[in-house]
């Protein structure tokens, strides 16, 4: 399908699931605008060869999703918004009586308020346009839980809860909201831990990847950020018209267990 005319905001997405997703939207010919709270010329670089790439427009503007005027700045500053993907994330591991509150905090309000307030800041101007889309990115942890992950579990439980109750005030609109819950992506975060897990666990790569990385995830394959790319623009689709307030697992099947 195309999204031509479209634009879309995605937090955070100055590198792995974000710059995926990004990446896929604007290949199916929406305007982007890439997000972070850096302010590099690496970003704008991004910006630049993403635009390139795709003959699509695309910019790079900085908003630190820990701070709430922030949030709403980054959409109004954009002008327009078509298509909100609230992927911002951070994490932090640790047992509930250990958990640092400043941790915690962050945690919180980058993974989970952020998307309320660009969300808030949003759908005015999606109602003003007559269409639009708002995408949450969850987890296969908005679904289930971990131990020592207490911050981002409730975060991401709780990102699934707004998208429901996003999806309900707008179901009478051409607005649709749901979130998409992976589980372990391949990125160049993750990929950066497996020669320290390896030499951790005393085993070689294929090894640490089927029985400690993907543990959990069934099809002992990680889900790739084109894969939620692809999931996202699938969501902005003709088809998906009457798929809001859901989420929609890419995970090898972790949440069927």
């Amino acid at each position: 399908m195309s999204l031509s005319g479209k634009t879309a905001i995605v937090t955070g997405s100055n590198s792995g699931i974000g710059l995926g997703v990004a990446h896929e939207l604007a290949r199916a010919g929406a305007d982007v605008v890439l997000n972070s709270f850096t302010d590099s010329d690496e970003d704008h670089k991004l910006a630049h060869d993403l635009s390139q790439e795709h003959g699509v427009s695309a910019r790079y503007i900085k908003a630190d999703m820990s701070k709430p005027d922030e949030c709403r700045s980054l959409v109004e500053r954009a002008g327009v918004c078509d298509i909100l993907v609230n992927n911002a994330g951070i994490q932090h591991v640790a047992a509930i009586d250990a958990f640092p509150v400043e941790k915690w905090d962050a945690i919180i309000a980058i993974n989970l308020s952020s998307a309320f307030h660009t969300t808030a800041a949003a759908l005015p101007l999606m109602r003003k346009a007559g269409w639009g889309r708002v995408i949450n990115i969850a987890s296969a942890h908005g679904l289930t839980a971990s131990p020592f992950k207490s911050a981002y579990v409730a975060a991401k439980h709780g990102i699934v809860g707004l998208t429901k109750v996003t999806a309900l005030e707008t179901a009478r609109e051409p607005i649709t909201a749901n979130a998409i819950c992976p589980g372990y992506v391949l990125t160049q975060l993750v990929e950066a831990q497996i020669p320290d897990t390896m030499k951790e666990y005393g085993m070689e790569r294929d090894e640490v990847i089927e029985k400690v990385l993907l543990e959990r995830q069934p099809s002992k394959e990680f889900a790739t950020v084109e894969e939620l790319g692809g999931t996202a623009v699938f969501l902005c689709s003709d088809a998906a018209t009457q798929i809001t307030g859901t989420t929609i697992s890419v995970d090898g099947g972790w949440t069927a267990l």
